[in-house]
């Protein structure tokens, strides 16, 4: 991590040991909302540029569906109970938090703008009309930019410039990556939190979250694919040339596999999560057919207990498993980023920890798989820095400045004119 990089890249020091540009001031606090937990962290940046965590607090979600809230009132209850705990653990009262963007159906676009500029310097005001021209191009009805990336400028005719300010040039041209997500969706997050006593400071991308959280340096240059496998959701983000290129996401995850056991083996499905933690896996073994599991029935007596080979579990869980592969191949292929997307896939997330997953999906996928587990964080518990906390480790690292691009205007929650922040401002009036 200390290393000296570029303007714009994704490491963002501009010299070891120091701050990152962009890096959160004072005690901040970081909000992961998924679908089946709600994280809250608490920290502060230290004088080498590192967070350090203060509090920490989670809680089982309720009113969460992929990612989106379908339930205020439940999922105001998980929130105000994992910031509670944080905040108790920390000794301090959050008034805002980094936020995870895991619902409203994020999508990734990428837009090639020409700027006039008439042979004078070029302005940082010059880039704000790029990104802000880029946002009205991608602009949908009920569509909000979460996010807007400078992945490269080209000066005249002269391409490959990360940061073009103060040079001279007649025309500039950008590519840009915005991320934008459903308005409603955005809504019901603002008026769930805004009912916690919180504001949303930040909105950061679920997957990219876990990029920043998993990825080592060389992998974001080289280009790389991180695969946040979560209970609700199994997001796509795609790294190259120290840059976020593309995310997607699909509606399966964790939950999925624990709904077709519970389905197929006719049990509860807290009895089905517990055979998935336990015993779930997709690699078969010779033993697996004689490993038989006590699995009790739905609406029988206690005493009433079926008993299955481990063989039929891992029947069950494979195919599940195999299909989301399936499904984060075609959208891969969809986007075009064959090239950019290197041979790398980074698995993390809760569900990556199934056994065989990673050979599953380095077959399906044909590529080089690995593990991705969250860089350390000083004052993290053990049991809090496994994947299944990149997304929240992530969202510290953003608060430390990793991963912020160029130009961090944050459209639509920081720019008065944004819809999602005069939303805010409205609930916030009535409140």
């Amino acid at each position: 991590m200390n290393q000296i990089s570029r303007p714009g890249s994704l490491d963002g020091m501009t010299a070891p040991g120091r701050r990152r540009r962009g890096a959160r001031s004072g005690v901040f606090g970081v909000l992961d909302i998924g679908s089946t937990k709600v994280v809250c962290v608490i920290a502060r940046i230290e004088n080498d540029g590192e967070p350090r965590a203060l509090g920490f607090g989670w809680q089982r979600s309720r009113g969460i569906k992929g990612g989106n809230i379908v339930d205020i009132e439940e999922a105001e209850k998980s929130i105000r109970a994992a910031v509670g705990q944080a905040e108790e653990m920390a000794d301090t009262q959050l008034k805002g938090a980094i936020v995870n963007l895991s619902g409203g159906q994020p999508e990734s676009r990428q837009q090639n703008i020409q700027w006039p500029i008439g042979g004078r310097p070029v302005t940082e005001a010059d880039l704000r009309a790029i990104l802000g021209e880029g946002r009205r191009r991608s602009a949908e009805d009920g569509r909000e930019t979460v996010h807007a990336f400078p992945l490269g400028f080209t000066v005249d005719a002269t391409p490959g410039a990360e940061d073009p300010r103060g040079m001279i040039c007649e025309t500039i041209s950008a590519r840009l990556h915005l991320l934008d997500a459903a308005q409603a969706s955005l809504a019901n997050l603002g008026a769930t939190l805004l009912r916690c006593d919180l504001v949303v400071e930040e909105l950061v991308s679920a997957p990219f979250a876990g990029g920043l959280a998993t990825l080592v340096e060389d992998e974001k240059q080289l280009g790389a694919t991180v695969i946040d496998m979560g209970g609700g959701t199994t997001s796509i983000a795609v790294f190259a040339d120290g840059h976020l290129l593309h995310t997607a996401q699909i509606p399966v995850g964790g939950w999925n596999v624990t709904n077709d056991l519970a389905r197929g083996l006719s049990t509860p499905i807290a009895h089905a999560e517990r055979l998935k933690t336990l015993h779930g896996g997709v690699l078969g073994a010779p033993d697996d057919e004689k490993e038989w599991l006590p699995v009790p029935q739905v609406g029988e007596e206690e005493d009433q207990i079926a008993r299955v080979p481990r063989a039929m579990i891992i029947g069950i869980i494979r195919p599940r498993l195999e299909e989301t592969f399936e499904l984060v191949r075609d959208r891969l292929e969809s986007a075009g980023l064959s090239q950019e997307m290197g041979r790398r896939v980074v698995l993390t997330g809760g569900a990556s920890q199934l056994v065989g997953v990673r050979e599953l999906a380095g077959r399906v996928l044909e590529r080089q798989v690995r593990l991705g587990r969250p860089h350390a964080v000083r004052g993290m518990p053990e049991t809090a820095s496994g994947p299944a906390f990149a997304a929240p480790l992530g969202l510290l690292a953003w608060g430390a400045g990793e991963g912020r691009p160029l130009l961090d205007l944050l459209p639509g929650l920081e720019r008065p004119s944004g819809r999602f922040r005069r939303l805010v401002n409205w609930l916030r009036d009535k409140a």
